[in-house]
Order: C-alpha cells, then structure tokens, then sequence
C-alpha cells in the first residue's frame, strides 16, 4: 500500500479522555477513517503511515464517522506513535 492510499483511509486521530486511557490500558488508538475501509486495509494503513505492527482492529460506526480501535503490542509503542501524532 502506498502513502497516499493510507492517508485517505486514515482520516485523522480521534481524540477524548476515553482514548487517552485505551492508550495505557489497553495498547489501543482511535482513528476516524473511511467508511468503506475493512479492518485489513486499516492495519496495512496504520503499518505503511507509523510503521507500527498492528495486533488487532476493531470497528464502530458513529455520528463522527466510521472509528478504528487499534490495538499495539505494547503501551510503550501505543504511546510513542500517540506522542509521534501529537496525542499526548
């Protein structure tokens, strides 16, 4: 998958006191992306743009949007790509 790809199935960080705390107990970031994205394509997406192996993904549509919850080996590389995209 190339950048570009990615970066339109990756809108942006969705950002609330709930996510922050999925970052130290869970491993887990939450992402807005395209609706029509599958949980592969999100995986390969968050892969290609941070270079961070995805363990798991796990999806919810809302009145924001379509949200991925993203969850990472560990907190230490959930909360460096968190500090990497301005998060934290």
């Amino acid at each position: 998958m190339n950048v570009d790809t990615a970066m339109k199935i990756i809108v942006k960080p969705y950002i609330t006191e709930k996510t922050f705390a999925m970052i130290e107990n869970e491993n887990k970031i939450c992402f807005i992306v395209e609706l029509s994205a599958k949980k592969p394509e999100i995986a390969e997406a968050v892969n290609t743009l941070y270079k961070q192996k995805v363990i798991k993904v796990n999806t919810a549509r809302t009145i924001y949007g379509k949200k991925a919850f993203v969850q990472f080996e560990t907190t230490e590389k959930a909360r460096d790509l968190a500090t990497k995209i301005g998060m934290l």
